[in-house]
């Protein structure tokens, strides 16, 4: 997603780690994809690899895909984990309450969504609410690229297994994601669903009857 927004030629080829070629798995023992190569140097974490490519394919050629504001790289962080504790939950008398943390952290995301910006304060200093399409603006940015793969598994293996569906009246977060599908960018790099379901088969839990 990163390189497709940055313009990069590249070439996918698609790997299935449990049968990996030996020198793919020598290049980053005991790590699990994403990494990155160049120059004999390996990057495995994701973060660093973010930083590499924003140094490396830079303007005036390159578009800068880094945030405006601090607070739009954290917005988020705690959905996949909240999202995690719920759905390798078996017990049905945990569900409630793990559900109700879920759907905090899915409310904090859309609220962060729906507060204006400080550049859309500036253009219209009654805004009660932000019309922004991404997390930092109305361009992908980074911080997008690492929520949006996650957001898109969140709802591909809610529904599945828990009958869950991001609600409407979550406004920033629908008109996020609606939004989001409609850049190739992201809606051409998401796995089928039936991949994302296969992945989580051996760690998502349906509830016990």
């Amino acid at each position: 997603m990163i390189l497709w927004l940055k313009g990069v030629n590249f070439t996918l080829t698609t790997v299935d780690m449990k049968r990996a070629p030996d020198v793919l798995r020598a290049l980053a023992p005991g790590s699990q994809p994403p990494f990155l190569l160049y120059n004999d140097e390996v990057k495995t974490d994701t973060n660093k690899i973010e930083e590499f490519l924003e140094e490396a394919l830079a303007p005036p050629q390159y578009p800068k895909l880094c945030c405006r504001y601090k607070e739009s790289n954290g917005a988020g962080e705690d959905i996949f984990r909240t999202f995690s504790a719920y759905i390798k939950n078996p017990n049905p008398h945990l569900n409630d309450m793990l559900e109700k943390k879920f759907l905090s952290s899915l409310v904090r995301l859309s609220k962060y969504l729906e507060t204006p910006l400080p550049h859309e304060l500036d253009q219209n200093p009654n805004a009660h609410e932000s019309s922004r399409s991404f997390l930092d603006g109305n361009t992908l940015t980074l911080a997008d690229c690492n929520l949006l793969p996650k957001l898109n598994i969140v709802k591909v293996v809610c529904k599945e297994y828990r009958s869950f569906n991001i609600p409407k009246d979550l406004r920033g977060l629908t008109r996020y994601l609606e939004k989001a599908y409609e850049k190739d960018e992201f809606k051409l790099s998401c796995p089928m669903d039936k991949e994302i379901l296969y992945a989580y088969g051996s760690v998502a839990k349906y509830l016990a009857h």
